[in-house]
């Protein structure tokens, strides 16, 4: 486990900064994830570090972009050092969608599939049991 994972959870409040997935409802840590991957020059930094649920950090991988298909430009993804979440995304109830507001949020939702299907019946269960949406 990365050694500073109780700093990066602590400031996360236990949720993936990318789609607020509740860790407590999961058998593992989340990831510390590199919001500028190493491979494109991202440090090891607190700075540089996100929690992630597993979904959100593989789906991001090593990308710093994505598809805004509404300006139909790349765009960066979310930075969740430097951006609000609610700046960028609101949380539909009714649908369980994640919907991004800005190109940065809509592409970060295209790239990391915050909708998927399992995403969504994820959002319902948790939902259900209280966990979510908690921001």
């Amino acid at each position: 486990m990365n050694p500073l994972y109780p700093l990066v959870a602590s400031r996360a409040r236990h949720r993936c900064e990318y789609c607020r997935a509740p860790e407590a409802v999961f058998n593992f840590p989340f990831e510390v994830e590199h919001i500028i991957p190493t491979s494109q020059g991202g440090t090891g930094d607190e700075s540089n570090l996100s929690l992630a649920c597993r979904s959100c950090n593989l789906r991001k991988s090593n990308h710093e972009v994505g598809w805004d298909d509404q300006t139909g430009r790349e765009s960066r993804l979310f930075h969740p050092r430097q951006d609000r979440w609610d700046d960028h995304f609101v949380y539909h109830q009714a649908s369980r969608m994640i919907v991004g507001l800005t190109p940065i949020g809509r592409a970060t939702v295209d790239r990391l599939r915050l909708n998927s299907p399992g995403q969504l019946t994820a959002r319902s269960q948790w939902t259900r049991l209280g966990v979510f949406p908690m921001f």
